[in-house]
């Protein structure tokens, strides 16, 4: 039986250590995180699913470009970032703005047919399925199936549903991303065991995520589910320039878990560290013979 290990990687403009967007940060991971990223993947011969905001594709078109000629997957991350542009706060039309603006972006760049999206922050309502088909795209990696953490993540209450989401690849519910349905949107689930295997939860606890890849391995070998492992080239990079904090949130308690502890522990191993303990899980499933592809080669290989 075949395995599958799908790198996944979130490309925007986010400051971890300033708790915003920031033009120097995209900056950073054009000239920094990004070169570091492709040849950790250069150095392994695999390819990648980059999913890119229309934001920073927009003001950095290169960005999305030096990753064509190693052939990795140009994907969609929604046009913004910011809060008020998460998925789970739009209404449908103005989903499918903001996916045929971010689409037509990243098409025009790269020249390539893009089918796949992930919502920034996994954010997801009702619409966006039906707001994915009108727009084009075949693919969505929004929900990560069974994760625990959700209280310390933005739109955390309407995570809630994704605790008993399918963990295998599934074709969504017209109005639910986190069921099974009949819409023409196959949904492959960020990999997650009430914690999330995402670069992350990597830096925080290393061990802890070597035990979660073990679990997964076992589970990949028996039922031939893939692993999805989501990581950002923003994790790559470190700031050390004087800024101010950003606040995202006027909730209390939303700015109290899911920004300041939560950016205090995402601070945590950036930089080169990161990238040692990104490179350790890759090769773990490299020596377990699994083939690395991009999530659109993984629908045409498996779903055809």
């Amino acid at each position: 039986m075949q395995r599958y290990f799908l790198a996944t990687n979130d490309v925007e403009s986010t400051s971890i250590r300033y708790n915003k967007q920031r033009g120097l940060t995209a900056q950073k991971v054009l000239n920094e995180g990004m070169p570091l990223l492709l040849d950790l993947y250069r150095e392994f011969g695999i390819r990648t699913t980059f999913f890119f905001t229309g934001e920073i594709a927009e003001k950095y078109p290169e960005i999305v470009r030096i990753v064509l000629p190693d052939g990795h997957e140009v994907a969609c991350h929604g046009y913004s970032h910011e809060d008020e542009s998460a998925f789970d706060r739009l209404g449908y039309h103005e989903q499918v703005s903001q996916l045929a603006k971010a689409r037509t972006i990243l098409e025009d760049i790269s020249g390539t047919k893009v089918v796949s999206f992930r919502a920034p922050a996994l954010r997801v309502n009702e619409f966006t399925v039906k707001a994915l088909e009108e727009t084009g795209f075949e693919i969505d990696s929004s929900v990560a199936s069974q994760r625990a953490d959700g209280f310390l993540s933005f739109g955390a209450l309407k995570k809630l549903n994704r605790m008993a989401a399918p963990r295998f690849p599934y074709f969504a519910c017209s109005n639910n991303l986190a069921r099974k349905g009949n819409s023409s949107i196959l949904e492959i689930p960020v990999s997650a065991l009430l914690i999330p295997y995402i670069g992350t939860f990597m830096r925080l606890s290393p061990q802890v995520t070597r035990s979660l890849r073990t679990l997964l391995h076992r589970e990949a070998s028996q039922s031939g589910k893939p692993v999805n492992f989501l990581i950002h080239p923003n994790e790559l990079i470190t700031e050390e320039d004087e800024d101010s904090m950003g606040r995202r949130s006027a909730n209390l308690l939303q700015f109290l878990l899911a920004e300041k502890l939560r950016t205090a522990l995402k601070q945590k191993n950036l930089g080169l560290p990161a990238l040692a303990l990104y490179r350790e899980q890759l090769q773990y499933f490299k020596d377990r013979g699994y083939a690395f592809c991009t999530l659109a080669q993984y629908k045409n290989e498996v779903f055809g």
